[in-house]
């Protein structure tokens, strides 16, 4: 481990590799990087300290030289043990960036990181999953008066945030980036299922043409897993709790029943639900031999891994990202990335082009929280449809995709009521 006054990553030398996948990964963000050459001349965030619980990946260096392009101070650790970058790690420090995390955190690490980052005594705070929100709320209550807003990445944040809301425990604003349709219609949908899969054939190897792939959870993420399933030549199961949901997949197209019926015929079980114990063990004894599970969830509790281990002979380390349980009478089930984020545990995150959005989100939501300062309601807001719509118009740009406009005669027709039929 290479340590410095401002850092703590695997190994410096990466540096150059990381240097190198960042701009490549710019050469991809193009939306992102207008907002950044915005950012250079205005300096809207001149004197504001961020703090970052963000998988340390090559798309998020853009963001944080975006925030620091802006005139943010910034530091940064990972916000799961698996996802970080090293090389990425090893050049953001290079470049004088507050930066703590390595691939393969331990859960001490990973908490004392997070400190880092808390003592920082950010102005705003960028969270995906919601660990250093609810760290700050049980453990340093003190710095909140300071604190601008927040701004939360994932689902599975939601999630937490809105239970805090609900309970009266949360204590400052907090920016539903992920509810932003430039987010969660195309970084869920479109970067989940590719990446998933990625990560699944990296750890295994598996050939999906012909499997049965049961996706647990058909919200954005389980939508994009299953059709980019479909598109391998998978026979796709969906699995369900929300009537509506389930009635959307059996519309798409695909196989829906309960997990105790496809736990029996699954060659390869996908969980994309934001929720705890989705696949349990009596699903697990029903499954066949070599079957592959894998989560692309925030957090490791979608599969009872615990159980899976408990009720296994024998365990051991088949592949980089894969591992071998062997249950009674002989049967192996294969867990991909232990359970954690498959997609960026076992591959790379989603691709540069799908995050330059996501993160434009990120970095206007930390703008119009400061030009909002003190006039943010203390719960869970969207950004303006206004800013959503920029967004998705410099992606357009970006792409070189050009679009119709309203005409004068639209508009008017459009904004009455009097003219029918």
């Amino acid at each position: 481990m290479d340590n410095g006054d401002h850092y703590e990553v695997k190994d410096m030398g990466l540096a150059e590799q990381g240097k190198m996948n960042i701009e490549i990964a710019e050469g991809r963000m193009g939306a992102l990087i207008e907002v950044k050459k915005r950012f250079e001349k205005e300096k809207p965030l001149e004197g504001i300290r961020v703090g970052l619980a963000l998988h340390v990946t090559k798309e998020t260096a853009v963001l944080v030289k975006t925030l620091i392009a802006g005139g943010a101070e910034v530091a940064i650790t990972g916000c799961n043990p698996l996802s970080t970058q090293d090389d990425v790690a090893a050049a953001l420090a290079a470049d004088g960036v507050k930066v703590w995390g390595y691939k393969g955190e331990n859960n001490d690490d990973y908490y004392r990181y997070l400190h880092y980052i808390i003592d920082f005594k950010p102005h705003i705070t960028i969270d995906d999953g919601c660990d250093l929100v609810s760290e700050i709320h049980r453990h340093r209550e003190d710095l909140i008066p300071e604190i601008i807003a927040g701004c939360e990445e994932t689902t599975t944040g939601i999630i937490r945030l809105k239970a805090m809301e609900k309970d009266k425990a949360l204590k400052y604003p907090m920016i539903a980036v992920n509810d932003n349709k430039t987010k969660h219609l195309l970084d869920n949908y479109y970067g989940t299922g590719q990446s998933t899969l990625d990560g699944i054939m990296r750890a295994s190897n598996i050939l999906f043409s012909g499997k049965n792939v049961v996706v647990i959870g058909y919200g954005s993420c389980g939508k994009g897993v299953a059709l980019r399933s479909k598109g391998f030549g998978a026979n796709v199961i969906v699995t369900e709790v929300d009537n509506f949901r389930a009635l959307q997949a059996k519309m798409d197209g695909f196989r829906v029943m309960p997990m105790e019926e496809a736990s029996m015929i699954g060659d390869i079980f996908i969980t994309v639900t934001g929720n705890k114990h989705v696949i349990r063990m009596e699903h697990m004894f029903r499954m066949k031999s070599g079957a592959v599970l894998a989560n692309s969830g925030h957090f490791d509790l979608e599969i009872n891994k615990t159980a899976l281990k408990e009720n296994s002979s024998s365990v051991r380390r088949v592949r980089p990202f894969l591992d071998e349980y062997v249950l009674e009478g002989g049967k192996k089930i294969y867990l991909c990335g232990e359970g954690r984020l498959v997609n960026l545990a076992a591959a790379e995150g989603h691709p540069s082009e799908v995050m330059s959005t996501s993160f434009c989100g990120q970095a206007l939501a930390v703008e119009y929280a400061v030009k909002n300062r003190g006039e943010l309601p203390v719960e869970v807001i969207l950004l303006p449809e206004q800013i959503d719509d920029d967004i998705a118009k410099l992606q357009l740009e970006a792409i070189g995709t050009k679009i119709d406009h309203l005409t004068e005669e639209q508009i008017e027709y459009l904004n009455s009521w009097e003219e029918g039929t």
